[in-house]
This record gives C-alpha cells, structure tokens and sequence, in this order.
C-alpha cells in the first residue's frame, strides 16, 4: 500500500500518520519526490482500512500494490535510487564501471590491475576472495588473504571495492569493502539476504540467479531492503537457456523493464553474459546504450594464465577501448 500525502502537508500530520502506521506494526517509509510525497506501507496491510487512512486531512489517496514486493517497487518510489559506494554514486543519471578480476590471485596482480582500470576510466575495483566453483578442485579463492589484497589495492588506487559473500560467518572479512556481492548461485539464499540486509547498510550488488525471473530478482531485493538495508543494485548477468552457444543467454530489453518495474539501479555483467572477451566491448556498449546504470566487467593482465575464467577477461588494453566507446556512447545519450 501507498498514501499519497497531500501538497503543502504540515509536517507534524505526517509524523502523526507515521506513528499510526507504527502502531498498526506497519513500517512507514517515506519518499519525498519534486512533484509529490509518498509513504510507502511495509507490513501486513491487509487489516488496514484504506478509507480510514483516506479520510485523514494529509491524505490525497490510497492505492494497494498488486505487486509481491513492496520496498524495491517503483511506484514505492517513484525517483530512482542513487545509491552512494563509498563516494561513487550510482543511479539516477550517474554510470559506474566496475572492473578487476574474477579471482584475486596475489597482491601484485590485483594492485596491477587496479592502476590499470583505474587509467582507462572504472569508477570500482572488483576481485574475487571467496569463490563459488562448480568444480570443487577449481580454484577457491584465497578467502580473508584474497579481502587484505583489495585492501591494499584499495588504498593504493583510491577505488571502492566490491567483492562476493558467500557465508555471513565471514562477514567480519569485509569491514574494508564497499560494496557486498551476491552471486548468482545465492540469489535466493534468503537466509543470507536477511542477515546481510540486517548487518549493515552498505551497498549490496545483487546478481540475477541463472533462472531466476525478474520478479524472483525483485522479491530477492525486497528481502534486503525488508531487513533493513535500503541500498541495492540490481545485475542483470545472463540466465541458463538452451542455448550453449554464449555462456548465458542476456536480454538488454530487462534494463529498462527493471527501470520500470523498480527504482534501484540496474547494471549489466558483459563479461558472465557472454563467457568471451571479444564480446565484452559490444555488449558493454550496447547495455550502455540501453541506459545500464553501470556495467561491472572482469579484466585480468594475464587472461591465459588466470586461475578463474580467463576466457572471458578482458585485458588491461582491451578494457581501455571499451572505456572509450563507452565514453562516446554516453555522450551521444
């Protein structure tokens, strides 16, 4: 449910309305926009009278959303998210790239990459600590060891980090990143949704499952921001279809469905999309033409060595001229 609050409100009727809710166990959350105020309803609504609340004086109207999820919902909120990284803002007219490699392998390595995309014009640094393989004699991850090497390439860079979460019991190991990953494979691991969404208010990059709808992305959002935790980026990676041409199958036309349908910022993964550097640049264009708030992309500075998908990272050089079609892609929009 959402009330509209009626223009030129005096602001002790709101606080009243707000406490009503409260004690009807409804958590109000209130969005001031240019043309109009709304409180967004979060709870069990359905004892609720909208004619009640309707005939309050600061009262313009009342609508019911039809929609499972509320928070995450745009007619919640009508202006886009912009969710702040650490400094860098994304949403609601500001794009970000973040770039790095799928595995953190040494502290060289990252520090290397960094400076590298940093150069060519990503706004983040992303790396790999703890690693969801397929194969459990892939490579793992090197865990906390992985989370300090960020670090340093955090500080020596300047760039926010973002890594993945796979188990809340090692939490502890990401007081230093900025932005908290869930994979694909965790998408729907509600019990580390709401521990996450609880924990803290730090930005979570949250990854579309490999057949999860959008709705299914959505009400795993809501489960974040239900918790406590308002700052969610959506990413839209590919799902498994039948075709095994491409790693995974990536409809552009989500970007602006999920624009939408909700109000938090959409970014697109090329690199996981794909499965193919050579394809990164076009598809990194393309979903910035399609209006991405930001595009996350793994670049490595030595491909065919990488202990983690190689095949499908940019080097240095190569995520250069992407960042640059980007940039003349953006001036165009």
């Amino acid at each position: 449910m959402i009330i509209i609050v009626k223009k030129g409100a005096d602001e002790a009727q709101v606080e009243n309305l707000k406490s009503l809710l409260k004690s009807r166990n409804i958590e109000p959350h209130v969005s001031k926009g240019s043309l109009q105020t709304i409180i967004g309803c979060v709870g069990d609504v359905a004892h609720l009278d909208p004619a009640l609340i309707e005939a309050l004086d600061v009262v313009e109207s009342v609508q019911r959303i039809q929609e499972p999820y509320k928070a995450a919902n745009r007619k919640f909120h009508p202006e886009d998210s912009v969710i702040d990284c650490s400094g860098v803002k994304i949403g609601g007219g500001n794009f970000s790239v973040i770039a790095g490699p799928c595995s953190v392998e040494s502290e060289e390595q990252v520090v290397t990459i960094a400076h590298a995309v940093k150069a060519a014009g990503a706004t983040m640094l992303r790396g790999g600590a703890f690693k969801p393989r397929t194969s459990p004699y892939s490579f793992q991850g090197l865990g906390a060891e992985g989370i300090r090497m960020l670090t340093v390439a955090k500080k020596e860079s300047g760039l926010p980090i973002v890594s993945e979460l796979m188990d809340f019991k090692d939490i502890d190991c990401f007081n230093d990143v900025d932005v908290i990953q869930i994979g694909a494979r965790n998408m729907q691991n509600f019990n580390l949704l709401k521990e996450v969404g609880s924990y803290t208010k730090k930005p979570v990059l949250l990854k579309r499952g490999m057949s999860a709808t959008l709705q299914e992305l959505l009400m795993s959002a809501e489960y974040v921001m239900a918790s406590g935790n308002p700052n969610v980026i959506l990413c839209e990676r590919g799902i498994r279809t039948f075709e095994t041409a491409l790693r995974n199958t990536l409809d552009l036309g989500v970007v602006p469905l999920l624009h939408r349908l909700s109000h938090l910022p959409v970014v697109v993964d090329p690199s996981h999309a794909t499965g193919y550097a050579y394809m990164v640049d076009p598809v990194a264009v393309a979903a910035t033409a399609i209006g991405a708030d930001g595009l996350i992309i793994e670049v490595h500075n030595d491909p065919p060595h990488a202990l983690c998908d190689g095949v499908q990272s940019q080097t240095p050089e190569m995520f250069a001229r992407t960042m640059e079609r980007i940039r003349k892609i953006k001036a165009v929009l």
